[in-house]
């Protein structure tokens, strides 16, 4: 089957975008801020339980995102605020109750709050029906932030046949789930278009070091490699480059240097630009307003 919601296009064949705020190079750094909960399976695991059979409660692999959300959150605000640089948190509803200090430090940092499901764990056979968990995410985030929430990133990207319907009903601007393109595009949904926003699957701490398992410096690399492209591939259309990031994956104390080199190297470029989703998703609208249908 083709794409059923964003009609097949080369990249080299759409029509250039303008750069933003004179930058070719939109970097949108995602932070995936979750609530694995204590007394289900775990949604990833890093160490392998006895036996090959997995327990409730999964104390080591818990604690392994506990440790990010205590240790790792920390080193990320101060390195973003330390660069004075805009951020998104894909953000489980659930972080509100379970980490109330990690929501009101973002929320304080000005990061837009992107929603990511109530828990960490799949949109499909919800209680109570995906529309009604999707409603309660974002009554929840909305009225936390004291904002309207814009975006979603699915939890890992994982939809239903429905979703983005029920998305753009529900009145979000953007969703991240479709990694189809450097740059935005209009996507189908029964309500109207609706923004399919950038978002990495390899330039993503979880594939590279929870997945891959690859040695620390493997992201750095990648991000530099695709910088270097992305400067090339820019000179005539603004690109997106998302980062997606976790806090018990790339701020532990042996890869919190990671992400601080590939902010400074980044920032040092006269072409990069840092925003969130909803500035991202305002440029692209602007450019390429929104078509009746797509």
């Amino acid at each position: 089957m083709a794409n059923p919601r964003i009609p097949y296009q080369l990249s080299s064949a759409r029509a250039p975008l303008p750069p933003l705020n004179g930058k070719r190079i939109l970097v949108h750094l995602v932070v995936n801020v979750e609530n694995w909960q204590f007394d289900q399976p775990m949604p990833r695991t890093i160490i392998t339980p006895p036996h090959g059979k997995e327990t409730v409660p999964d104390v080591p692999n818990f604690s392994w995102a506990d440790y990010g959300m205590r240790a790792g959150l920390p080193r990320i605000l101060e390195a973003f605020a330390s660069r004075k640089l805009p951020a998104s948190t894909s953000f489980n509803a659930g972080v509100i109750d379970a980490y109330p200090a990690a929501a009101i430090a973002m929320r304080d940092a000005g990061w837009e709050f992107i929603g990511h499901g109530m828990h960490q764990k799949a949109m499909n056979h919800v209680d109570g029906g995906e529309e009604a968990l999707i409603k309660a995410c974002m009554d929840k985030i909305d009225g936390f932030t004291g904002s309207k929430m814009r975006g979603w990133l699915s939890p890992g990207l994982r939809e239903t046949l429905d979703t983005p319907d029920l998305l753009k009903k529900l009145g979000m601007d953007y969703v991240c789930d479709w990694v189809v393109d450097d740059r935005p595009s209009w996507m189908r949904t029964t309500a109207g278009p609706m923004i399919a926003m950038p978002y990495n699957i390899e330039l993503n701490d979880s594939i590279i070091y929870a997945i891959e398992r690859h040695a620390t410096g493997e992201m750095f690399k990648r991000v530099e490699h695709t910088f270097k492209r992305f400067q090339r591939e820019s000179k005539d259309s603004a690109i997106v480059l998302a980062l997606g990031l976790h806090p018990h994956l790339i701020s532990v104390p042996h890869r919190i240097h990671e992400l601080e080199g590939m902010l400074d190297m980044l920032t040092a470029s006269s072409d990069v630009g840092f925003f969130t989703g909803s500035e991202l998703a305002d440029w692209y609208t602007a450019a390429m307003p929104k078509p009746k249908e797509v």
